[in-house]
């Protein structure tokens, strides 16, 4: 059984017992953001995986360092990892809910996004497979994008988990319906063999969807909880 704690807040005001735990890079990242609510996703999101992240290592807050060195680019916009540890973390965010993802071991991938966006047909073409694509074709317009958002945080989620993000065509992998508990059904990129990759819908809050998803053969046993500082 492969475990995963998922914590989720609304973005945290800005507050010194908040900055204090940014290294240099991160203080750059979090002051280059213009707008006030990115810089409160970012720092929110930095808070949430170094707090999880301490509890799990038996560590302070305070000592714990990630490094997100983008393995593409070698910027320090990559996934927050832990130097020495085996523990994995996705960080996602979308409306006023930021989550973080946590797991030893394996690859994992958060994704949330508000349940109030709308999905057009070109939207839909592009994103869903052909399958996928008939499931949701007789469904009235407002059943048919909050269908269409199911597909899109598992696809998101398992993209994440592998690294490679939108390098996977969206239309090469396709799901389980999306009324039905969530699988990888099948993959046309050999990034994700869905014999080795597990997922879940999340409850998250109201007024967004979410998934999880991880590189294992293993179930998953997802914990979600939210965080109050």
């Amino acid at each position: 059984m492969t475990q995963i704690v998922v914590r989720w807040s609304e973005p945290l005001a800005v507050e010194d017992r908040f900055l204090r735990l940014l290294d240099e890079l991160e203080r750059g990242r979090f002051e280059a953001y213009r707008l006030e609510l990115d810089k409160r996703r970012f720092l929110t999101g930095r808070v949430l995986a170094k707090t999880l992240t301490a509890a799990r290592l038996g560590v302070s807050v305070e000592s714990v360092v990630f490094d997100a060195t983008c393995e593409d680019c070698g910027k320090p916009h990559g996934r927050p990892r832990v130097p020495g540890s085996d523990l994995t973390l996705s960080i996602s965010h979308s409306g006023q809910l930021i989550g973080v993802a946590a797991t030893d071991g394996v690859p994992v991938g958060l994704d949330v996004e508000t349940s109030s966006r709308r999905a057009d047909r070109s939207l839909i073409e592009y994103a869903l497979s052909p399958a996928e694509q008939q499931a949701v074709a007789g469904l009235p317009e407002a059943s048919r994008s909050a269908a269409f958002f199911v597909y899109w945080t598992r696809k998101e989620a398992v993209m994440k988990a592998t690294g490679k993000g939108l390098k996977i065509p969206l239309q090469s992998i396709t799901f389980s319906p999306y009324d039905a508990p969530a699988e990888l059904v099948s993959s046309g990129d050999p990034a994700l063999d869905p014999a080795r990759t597990r997922l879940a819908d999340l409850k998250a809050t109201e007024g967004h969807r979410a998934a999880v998803a991880a590189l294992t053969t293993e179930a998953l046993e997802v914990t979600e909880e939210h965080w109050l500082p």
